[in-house]
Parts: structure tokens; C-alpha cells; sequence
């Protein structure tokens, strides 16, 4: 390749989704690779020229603003053109929730190849990622930003329209994100309210999305996920039920005592001293 910038990492600091190398080059003509399998996950994304990507029995003709994805152990080749042979850039990643994420911007298990027209922010991501190129911890942590910048930039290219995804997906789709919502915010004294909000939805359409997909009520599984942290607080650490009710989300300590003893039959109070006794 000419002009090739090329970054590789060494070691690793994080586990569910980090940088493994990233580079930045243009080929010559007909230059490939392959026909070969990758340990991790690998994007290039075509800043001009074209080229072919093969992966099993897929082939495909990309030109500048669209990319494709190799995944681990998936036997991938790529060419490029003979007459116009294409610049990319690529990086390499990797991690145990890599799946999840590619899934979550609209790359799912099977989409080999996508598009995108903020190719020019792309390329600038992985530029700024080239200059980290010494160890330390301050640039692992540079790193890992620029690898999130590079998803999000994908995700705001690649989002459908929730209009054109099956009506069961695109409920399934609206409970999920309202439970993470619930997940990283029940200390926040957030309502249903705040999650009907959240996945732009009326509070009526989210009750019945929850009661449809989940079986119970959107106030029903707020209740039921903070009374559940505040029972793993109550046998694991000594603070005061003051202190766990506010932890999970309640102003009023005499609320939260209230809404314990209805779902569990007992007082905190209660439970931790019935915990403690079958500790003994």
C-alpha cells in the first residue's frame, strides 16, 4: 500500500470493546487480501475508489462512502479496482459485548456492507487515533474515546427508520430501551413519566408496550428493579434505610418502607435483621 499510517496496540486495558490497530492507506491496482479469517472484528470504509469485498459466498462492488465489516473467524477477501483502485481506512476491534454494539447501530449478524456519508469524519477519527501511537494509560483511555466517536458516527449514518422495522422488533425495541433507561437512572427519582419521555412515547402507549412484551406494568418493573438493588443493600452493607432509600430512587424514606413491606411482607428493618439471623 502507499501513503500507509498504521497503528497497532500491544496491550489492553478494557474487555468488553476496545481498539486492536487502525490504519489509513491506498492500495495499488489489483492489490488484495486474502482469501483469509481474522481473530477480531475489522471496518474499512472506502475514501475513494473502488474495489470488491467477498466474504463466503457474498460478493460485492463498493465505492467511495460505503464500507463492509469482516467478523471473527468469517474467511473475507478484498480487491481493489484495477483501473481505480480505492483508499480506505480500517480498524480493528474488539471485546465481548463487540455484537451487541455492532447490532445496536444497525450492523446485525448477515449486513456485510453499509454506508455512510460522514466518510470525511470517519477519516479524521482514525487520524486522530494515529497519533496515539506510544504506550500509556492516558492514551488507552484517548483511544477508547476515539473508538465510541467512530460508533456513533456510524450509528447516526446507519439509524433506520423505526417505520420500516417489523412491528414486533420495533415494540420489543422501545421496552428494551426503556428498561436500560430504568437500569443506569432508578437512583434518579425518575417516573414513568420520565421513561415514556425518554423513548418518545406517551405514557399509555409504554403501558401497553410493557404489559404486551414484559407482562406487567412500566410502574411495575420501576417498583419491582429499585425494591430489588435496595434487598442487595440491605444484606451487603450496613447503611441506614434512609440512606438505600435514596439510593434507589426514593425522597421519602416512609415511602420506600411502605413499598418494601408491600412486595416483600416485612420492613426493611425487617428483612435485613431475618438476613442477618440466616447468616448466623
Amino acid at each position: 500500500m502507499e501513503n500507509l499510517n498504521v497503528l497497532k496496540l500491544e496491550h489492553q486495558i478494557f474487555s468488553d470493546f476496545y481498539l486492536c490497530y487502525c490504519g489509513y492507506g491506498s492500495c495499488q491496482p489489483l492489490q488484495h487480501f486474502g482469501p483469509a479469517v481474522r481473530p477480531n472484528y475489522l471496518i474499512h470504509f472506502v475514501t475513494d475508489g473502488k474495489g470488491i469485498f467477498q466474504s463466503g459466498d457474498n460478493q460485492f462492488s463498493l465505492h467511495a462512502g460505503e464500507g463492509f465489516i469482516i467478523r471473527p473467524n468469517e474467511q473475507a477477501f478484498f480487491q481493489a479496482d484495477e483501473a481505480d483502485p480505492w483508499t480506505y481506512l480500517w480498524i480493528g476491534f474488539d471485546g465481548t459485548r463487540c455484537g451487541e454494539y455492532l447490532s445496536a447501530i444497525g450492523l446485525d449478524e448477515g449486513q456485510f456492507t453499509f454506508r455512510s456519508p460522514d466518510g470525511e469524519t470517519l477519516r479524521d477519527i482514525v487520524q486522530e487515533m494515529l497519533k496515539y501511537n506510544t504506550a500509556g494509560i492516558e492514551n488507552d483511555f484517548q483511544l477508547q474515546g476515539l473508538l465510541c466517536r467512530f460508533f456513533s458516527c456510524l450509528a447516526r449514518s446507519l439509524s433506520m427508520p423505526l417505520s420500516s422495522v417489523p412491528k414486533n422488533d420495533r415494540e420489543n425495541f422501545y421496552v428494551r430501551r426503556a428498561v436500560e433507561f430504568v437500569h443506569y437512572n432508578y437512583a434518579n427519582h425518575i417516573t414513568v413519566s420520565d421513561m415514556a419521555k425518554y423513548v418518545s412515547l406517551n405514557r399509555s402507549y409504554l403501558f401497553t408496550l410493557f404489559q404486551r412484551v414484559l407482562k406487567i406494568s412500566p410502574q411495575e418493573f420501576l417498583t419491582t428493579f429499585r425494591l430489588t438493588r435496595a434487598k442487595e443493600q440491605l444484606r451487603l452493607t450496613n447503611a441506614t434505610v434512609a440512606a438505600i432509600a435514596q439510593s434507589v430512587g426514593y425522597r421519602d424514606p416512609l415511602v420506600f418502607s411502605k413499598a418494601f413491606k408491600q412486595m416483600t411482607g416485612m420492613t426493611p428493618v425487617q428483612y435485613r435483621k431475618q438476613h442477618l439471623e440466616e447468616n448466623k
